[in-house]
């Protein structure tokens, strides 16, 4: 039996939990679910989006799984994901880029695999708002310090990159090459620019890379990057990235996949792991049952094997793939035209997913 942290998000979040959570129980995996509410309801009536609670609970259990959590832009708190982060040290993004057959998309055959480090670059937060009296003060001092002149109506962010948390993202990206059989570490940078932060970044990952010379090493520049990956996604395998990089090039990576609908998501440190969809809370469609509960069902995949579920996590994976190559009970989005009258809710698509799990069962029994 294990027990698994659930945090059920805001917006679309509880019903593609409910998807989640059924797909999961149907493989025949023992889970105890430990629910806690968190987001944007919980902070109108707790005053926070993230309980004490919450953390503790991730804590004592060591794994969570977590459906899409609202952030308002511009707000007065940060971003739940971010802070979970920070508080359990997941330093590993990884998100898998894999193309299903049947998947509305430009692209076919991509499986790349992106190692986002997560807990250094701009997201650490630490910004000046413009105007206030120790912003005024610090672009004095960087006057003084490097001659920069920068406008007193400017505000700051603080771009901190650090050897350690650079080395251990990617040693992490080449442990995971070997054990699941990948050929190529690519990392992402603009260290022809920033020399001190991206530079260290760069010359970082060359040395971790002098330990593994089994696995192919190279570098790309993140704009040619970006550039790269829309014309020749299939030369890329292990993407290794600084958190901003990550963030953006990952999305990136998704719309070849068909988007964020399908594109799953792993926050793993040396103690937690939190699996998450990549994609927001689409509040707009609360109760509607109608978004794809894909994204969130593959990043139950990926708690699996994390757990050594791996009979039932490749099940899932097989079942999630099958419906959507027979693509007769998905999700609006999923189909050829996104105004297909044949496209099914949030629940229905569970139930197909549910129906193959319980088929390859009775074929493998």
């Amino acid at each position: 039996m294990h027990k698994i942290t659930l945090i059920p998000g805001d917006g679309t979040g509880p019903e593609i939990a409910i998807a989640m959570k059924r797909c999961v129980e149907a493989t025949g995996v023992k889970i105890e679910w430990d629910i806690q509410e968190a987001g944007d309801d919980v902070f109108k009536k707790e005053g926070t989006p993230l309980p004490q609670r919450v953390i503790d609970s991730i804590k004592e259990n060591k794994v969570a799984i977590k459906a899409p959590i609202t952030t308002p832009v511009a707000s007065g708190y940060r971003s739940v994901n971010v802070a979970l982060r920070k508080e359990l040290d997941l330093y590993q993004n990884i998100r898998p880029v894999k193309y299903y057959n049947g998947v509305q998309s430009k692209y076919e055959n991509i499986d790349i695999v992106i190692f986002r480090e997560n807990t250094d670059d701009l997201y650490v937060g630490i910004e000046f708002e413009q105007g206030k009296p120790n912003t005024l003060e610090l672009i004095k001092k960087i006057k003084e310090f490097n001659k920069q002149v920068i406008s007193d109506d400017s505000g700051i962010s603080i771009k901190p990159i650090s050897i350690f948390k650079t080395k251990r993202i990617v040693e992490a990206a080449f442990k995971y090459a070997i054990k699941h059989g990948r050929k190529k570490i690519t990392v992402v940078h603009k260290a022809n620019i920033m020399k001190h932060t991206d530079g260290l970044f760069l010359n970082t990952a060359r040395e971790v890379a002098n330990s593994y010379p089994g696995i192919e090493f190279e570098d790309r520049i993140v704009d040619n990057m970006a550039m790269q990956l829309v014309q020749k996604p299939e030369q890329y395998d292990v993407l290794v990235l600084p958190n901003l990089y990550g963030d953006i090039i990952s999305d990136l990576c998704a719309g070849l996949i068909g988007g964020l609908g399908v594109a799953p998501g792993a926050n793993i440190g040396n103690e937690y792991a939190i699996f998450e969809a990549v994609h927001g809370s689409a509040p707009k469609y609360k109760g509607l049952n109608k978004v794809n509960p894909t994204a969130l069902i593959l990043s139950a995949v990926l708690m699996l094997r994390h757990i050594n579920e791996e009979k039932a996590s490749n099940i899932l994976e097989e079942a999630v793939a099958d419906v959507i190559k027979e693509g007769k009970y998905v999700t609006y989005d999923l189909k050829k035209g996104r105004n297909d009258s044949t496209a099914v809710g949030t629940s229905e698509m569970a139930d197909a997913i549910i129906g193959r799990i319980e088929t390859i069962l009775k074929e493998n029994s």
